[in-house]
């Protein structure tokens, strides 16, 4: 049954010796700054989309652009990703006549939030 390969090493070590002092202080704490380092990339990324797509809902509200079912289907998904997030504004803001600020002020916590989640991510890095 043996072809005359020497066995791994490992093999005849039982698995509670075998890697009792885990990956090491050093690989661990590469790996936790890691981690923080993609969730943070990962929450700047997110938020920096959706201020984008708040932007385009906001430019696409704005222009009575022409009727073509590519750009209907556009403007809901703009609306269905951004007015949920802005309704929560609109519940707290005044009405201002035909004015709406509900965006800028979306706008405003989403800056706030990336900045503030960014800090709090540099403490464990």
């Amino acid at each position: 049954m043996r072809s005359g390969r020497a066995a791994p090493a490992y093999q005849g070590i039982p698995p509670s010796t075998a890697n009792r002092g885990g990956m090491g202080v050093t690989a661990t704490a590469t790996l936790l700054a890691d981690a923080v380092g993609q969730a943070k990339t990962f929450v700047h990324v997110f938020i920096t989309i959706y201020t984008l797509v708040i932007l385009a809902h906001i430019v696409t509200s704005w222009l009575r652009l022409p009727y073509s079912p590519w750009l209907n289907r556009i403007q809901r998904f703009l609306y269905d990703v951004s007015e949920p997030y802005l309704r929560l504004f609109r519940r707290v803001l005044p009405p201002m006549g035909p004015l709406d600020l509900s965006p800028m002020v979306g706008l405003i916590v989403l800056i706030v939030a990336d900045q503030a989640l960014a800090r709090i991510l540099d403490q464990f890095h």
